[in-house]
C-alpha cells in the first residue's frame, strides 16, 4: 500500500498537469467555436411554452418580458395574483403569444406539482422551465430566533427548484427543452448574514450540475449566477430572525454595503440570451468571476474581507459606515432601490 500510494502521489499530479496543458487549449478553441455558432444559430422561442416561477417581480418578471419579446407562450407563477396579472398584461404588449397566470406557493411540493399540471393542461407541452423564486434572509446564524427563518429560505430557494424540476422533467424531455436556473454568486461566496441562502444556492448549483450529467442528452441546463441585482431583496425585503418577512432598508445597507447593484433588465436579458444560446453558466455582472479565483486560490482573503467588512462590528459594520461617510450608494444603487425615507 505504501508503494502504491507513493506511485499515485507521483503520477496523478503529472497526469493532471498534462491533461490541463494539452486539453485546455483544445477546449478553449471548441468553446470559442460554440460561442460563435450560438450567436448566429440560437433557439427560436416563438410559440414555445415557458414556465416561470417567482414571476410577479424582480428577475422573474423581467425574464418574462424577455421571453415575451421572443413570442413565447408564458405560464407565470407567484403568490400575488394582481401583480401576476399586471406582468401578464405587459408581457402580451411586448409580444407574448399567450400568458397564463398561476397563483401558487412554490415552497410546497403539491403546489409545484399543480403548477406544472396546469401548464400542461393549458398548453399541452413545456419547452423551458425557469426556476427563479427565492427569498433571502439577513441575520447571523447565531441570532436565529425561530427555525422557521431557516426553513422558509431553504423551502423557497432550494426545494422549490427540486420539486418543480421533478414534475416538469418528463415534459421537458419530450420536447428536448431547457431549464433556466437563477442561482447566485452566493453559490461560492461565504457572504455573512445569509448562511442558509448561501447554502440553498450552493445546493442549487450542485443539484443542476449533477442533473446536467444525468440528462444532458435530452435537455439543456443554464445556471445564472447574479451578484446584487435590482429586486425586492435589494430594496430590503428579507426573512428576519423570527421567521417574519418585511422590508428594512437600513438592514439592506448593512447587508449589501458598498457593492454595485446591477439593473434587473441587464440580468434578465443576459439570462434569456444565455439559455437560448445553450450556455452552461451566466455570471452577471461578469466581474464576479474574479471572486471564483479567490475562492479557489485564496479563500482566506475572501473570509478575512467579509469578516472585516460585515462581521467585525455587528452593531455598525464597516459596510454601513462606508455608505454613511461617502453616500456612494447614490452611484452604486439604482434609483428604484435607494432609500425612500
Amino acid at each position: 500500500m505504501g508503494f502504491l500510494e507513493s506511485f499515485l502521489n507521483l503520477v496523478l499530479p503529472v497526469s493532471a498537469t498534462l491533461v490541463v496543458v494539452v486539453l485546455w487549449p483544445l477546449l478553449a478553441v471548441l468553446k470559442a467555436g460554440q460561442a460563435m455558432l450560438s450567436a448566429v444559430f440560437h433557439e427560436n422561442m416563438r410559440g414555445k411554452v415557458v414556465l416561470i416561477t417567482g414571476a410577479s417581480s424582480g428577475i422573474g418578471e423581467h425574464i418574462a418580458y424577455e421571453y415575451a419579446r421572443k413570442g413565447a407562450r408564458l405560464a407565470l407563477v407567484a403568490r400575488r395574483e394582481q401583480l401576476l396579472n399586471d406582468v401578464a398584461d405587459r408581457a402580451m404588449t411586448y409580444g407574448a403569444s399567450d400568458a397564463k397566470v398561476i397563483v401558487a406557493d412554490v415552497s410546497t411540493e403539491d403546489e409545484c406539482k399543480r403548477l406544472v399540471e396546469e401548464t400542461i393542461t393549458k398548453y399541452g407541452r413545456l419547452d423551458h422551465l425557469v426556476n427563479n423564486a427565492g427569498v433571502a434572509h439577513s441575520f447571523f446564524f447565531t441570532d436565529t430566533k425561530d427555525i422557521k427563518a431557516l426553513t422558509t429560505t431553504l423551502d423557497t430557494s432550494f426545494w422549490s427548484y427540486v420539486y418543480t424540476t421533478y414534475y416538469a422533467l418528463p415534459h421537458l424531455q419530450r420536447t428536448r427543452g431547457k431549464i433556466l436556473v437563477i442561482a447566485s454568486a452566493a453559490s461560492w461566496l461565504p457572504y455573512p448574514r445569509e448562511i442558509l441562502y448561501n447554502s440553498a444556492k450552493a445546493g442549487t448549483l450542485a443539484f443542476f450540475d449533477t442533473l446536467r450529467v444525468e440528462v444532458a442528452d435530452t435537455i439543456g441546463i443554464t445556471v445564472v449566477m447574479p451578484g446584487w441585482v435590482q429586486s425586492e431583496i435589494t430594496e430590503g425585503k428579507f426573512v428576519h430572525q423570527d421567521g417574519e418577512v418585511w422590508t428594512d432598508q437600513t438592514e439592506r445597507d448593512i447587508h449589501v454595503g458598498p457593492a454595485p447593484i446591477v439593473s434587473v433588465q441587464e440580468c434578465a436579458e443576459n439570462a434569456v440570451k444565455g439559455v437560448v444560446r445553450g450556455k452552461r453558466y451566466v455570471i452577471v455582472p461578469w466581474y464576479y468571476s474574479i471572486f471564483l479565483l479567490f475562492r479557489v486560490f485564496a479563500p482566506e482573503i475572501l473570509e478575512w474581507a467579509f469578516r472585516f467588512i460585515f462581521v467585525r462590528n455587528p452593531r455598525k459594520p464597516l459596510s454601513k459606515s462606508i455608505l454613511e461617510a461617502t453616500q456612494v450608494q447614490k452611484v452604486l444603487y439604482p434609483t428604484s432601490v435607494q432609500k425612500t425615507d
